[in-house]
């Protein structure tokens, strides 16, 4: 059994150093791995990523991110991911990592993600130039996220995570606008978390949506937003076969 503990949306400025740090040093006692889905910023600065860096610099459990829209913000997502990376944290964008956890292979493949909608509600690559772009861009993401899944299967991975920000299914958006569904995530995640093959899958992004839900291929999604979890994390106890299970905070 592997305990994932996962946050996205903590959104910490200048003035947050220090208010997840207590709920994280207790991560050594009921977590295998930190996941943080994204939107870790408010405007996606370098300060801002400094801030985050030191809630989570040296851990008794490793960490894995992906940025979300705010930390692309300010156009310093290369920074941010810099800062971060300084920190020890695996921040992931169309690529996977591979953590040893008691002698079982934890592969995390990561993207943001992006917009688009989902099946019979989605925007396609058809009409104005800017319309193609937005809807490539999403499929791009989905393909990256794709092909990672797959590396960590070529690389015997045991357990394969799928970690975004934007959100895979609409089943964890309930609670959302119904009108906004397009803007806060993509089947085409989906698609390639069933095709590549995954064991769970995490994201953040949509604060009044549901923490509950699942992909057509039967893959447990969970949104962790922090407005959803309600608390600095959720730990999930998941099994070799898939199965999660919300654990003590």
């Amino acid at each position: 059994m592997i305990r994932v503990a996962a946050v996205g949306d903590i959104h910490l400025g200048p003035d947050s150093a220090g208010l997840l740090r207590p709920a994280f040093d207790t991560l050594g006692d009921c977590a295998d791995l930190l996941l943080l889905a994204g939107d870790l910023t408010r405007h996606g600065t370098a300060r801002e990523a400094r801030v985050v860096a030191g809630e989570v610099a040296g851990l008794a459990v490793p960490v894995v991110a992906v940025l979300g829209n705010h930390d692309y913000q300010s156009d310093q997502e290369e920074a941010v991911t810099r800062e971060l990376t300084d920190a020890g944290v695996h921040v992931l964008e169309g690529v996977g990592v591979v953590l040893d956890i008691a002698g079982t292979r934890v592969g995390v493949a990561g993207t943001k993600g992006f917009c688009g909608g989902f099946a019979g509600r989605s925007g396609s690559e058809f009409g104005e130039p800017e319309m193609k772009a937005f809807m490539r861009h999403s499929r791009t993401c989905a393909q990256g996220l794709e092909a990672a899944l797959r590396s960590l299967h070529d690389g015997g991975s045991t357990l394969r995570i799928a970690l975004t920000h934007y959100a895979p299914v609409p089943d964890t958006l309930s609670g959302e606008p119904p009108e906004i569904f397009p803007f806060l995530g993509s089947y085409h995640l989906a698609e390639a978390i069933d095709a590549a093959g995954a064991d769970f899958a995490v994201h953040g992004h949509a604060h009044l949506g549901t923490e509950h839900g699942m992909t057509a291929g039967g893959v447990h999604v969970r949104n962790v937003a922090m407005a959803v979890i309600d608390q600095a994390f959720a730990v999930y106890h998941l099994s070799p076969d898939g199965t999660a299970h919300r654990g003590a905070p």
